[in-house]
């Protein structure tokens, strides 16, 4: 009966110890977990851009007149030399005030006058150069003969010499005379109401600079226009480059030649890219949430063949990943498992189903990966995400194994 009695105590005590463990056993925390490993990385700079035509050719008025209607429309094919694509004629003289018409009048009188003057300056110029003929040769005939001293000679040529000057000077006068004349009367004319210049031949075509296609019309119905006014331009849609606006602390760690990958373009595959030019100066942009940035523009040239992306046009958004740098074998851990541990970074790792604090050097990183130069070994598992359950010795199961 003793014995019984010990023997059911016992069990009792074992099958209280047993609940004890049970109720107070800590249940392990499910986890995400990840592998170190080798394998390709990229550290990109990540950017949105535009598809610009790299050379657009910008066709102006010549002339201050007015532009009739466009004769070519947005998407129109044009030929360098052939097509017109604008057609501007004169504009007429401003019509004569009464006050302006007088001095007009006037200024023609006062022209007229000057060319009488300048007509008889020019014949009293040949009369004393005719004079100053006769003279010389009258002198040179009588040195020939010894009755003169060569002194006479010499006035008589000193004199013809001026006299001809003279002639010279009054012809010259005469000529500026006229242009005067011909200015002053030129004011006089009054501009054609009826129009009737307007088919004479007056108007300017204007032919396409390049093949191409036209981008945009700015003067699409007849208007009057000044001189330089642009009225349209012409380019080549494939011939396309990307422009994107970067912050200058990425800018300074690209160069010309890095490669880029252009997505979200609308196509099925990415397209290639590499930049072409980075711009030497930097603006200040204010970012969507109110905060001002310096950024750069960085062209980039497209590196696939037109025939793949036909429907990208001008003016199309794009979004670019900028490799910076790049190597084929590198020890890389996701940057999800990576936090702060005082100074340093660290890691949970996985040890006979605990979690075990490590800290680790890190190397480059991108949005993704980070590249591990020490403190675990390739083929490491780490947990991913750690959060506030999970700390150093604390049992940890897989998600999914629980």
């Amino acid at each position: 009966m003793k014995m019984r009695t010990v023997l059911m105590a016992g069990i009792g005590l074992l099958a209280v110890m047993f609940l004890g463990i049970v109720a107070f056993r800590t249940e392990p925390v499910p986890v995400d977990l990840a592998e170190v490993a080798r394998g390709p990385m990229q550290v990109t700079v990540d950017v949105d851009g535009k598809t610009r035509i790299a050379e657009i050719y910008e066709v102006a008025a010549p002339v201050t007149g007015t532009a009739g209607r466009a004769p070519v429309r947005v998407g129109d094919a044009v030929t360098a030399g052939k097509t017109v694509v604008a057609v501007v004629s004169p504009a007429a003289p401003n019509p004569l005030d009464p006050r302006s018409r007088v001095q007009a009048k006037a200024a023609v009188r006062e022209a007229e006058a000057g060319l009488n003057f300048a007509r008889s300056s020019m014949e009293q110029a040949e009369e004393e150069l005719e004079l100053a003929t006769s003279e010389y040769r009258r002198a040179r005939a009588l040195v020939e003969r010894g009755v003169a001293t060569l002194t006479r000679l010499e006035t008589a040529e000193q004199q013809l010499a001026i006299r001809q000057a003279a002639k010279q000077a009054a012809e010259s006068s005469l000529q500026m005379a006229q242009g005067t004349l011909d200015r002053a009367r030129a004011a006089l004319i009054e501009p054609d109401v009826a129009g009737g210049d307007a088919g004479n031949g007056c108007c300017l075509e204007i032919t396409a600079p390049v093949d191409g296609r036209v981008l945009g019309i700015d003067v699409l119905s007849e208007r009057p226009v000044t001189a330089g006014t642009r009225l349209l331009s012409i380019g080549q849609p494939d011939d396309l480059e990307i422009v994107a606006d970067i912050l200058s602390t990425d800018a300074v760690r690209l160069k010309p030649g890095d490669r880029a990958i252009v997505e979200r373009w609308g196509g099925p595959r990415p397209l290639e890219a590499r930049i072409s030019k980075i711009e030497p100066s930097a603006y200040t942009k204010v970012s969507a949430l109110g905060i001002e940035e310096q950024r750069v523009d960085v062209v980039f040239d497209l590196l696939t063949p037109p025939a793949e992306r036909a429907a990208l046009g001008d003016g199309f958004s794009v979004y670019l990943r900028v490799i910076e740098w790049q190597a084929d074998d590198v020890l890389k851990l996701p940057m999800s498992a990576l936090f702060r541990h005082g100074d340093a970074w660290a890691v949970f790792v996985t040890e006979a189903g605990r979690a075990r604090l490590r800290a680790v050097e890190i190397g480059r990183t991108n949005r993704d990966e980070a590249e591990v130069l020490g403190g675990v070994e390739a083929g490491t598992r780490v947990v991913l995400h750690p959060g506030a359950r999970v700390a150093d010795g604390v049992r940890i199961v897989r998600r999914g194994d629980e």
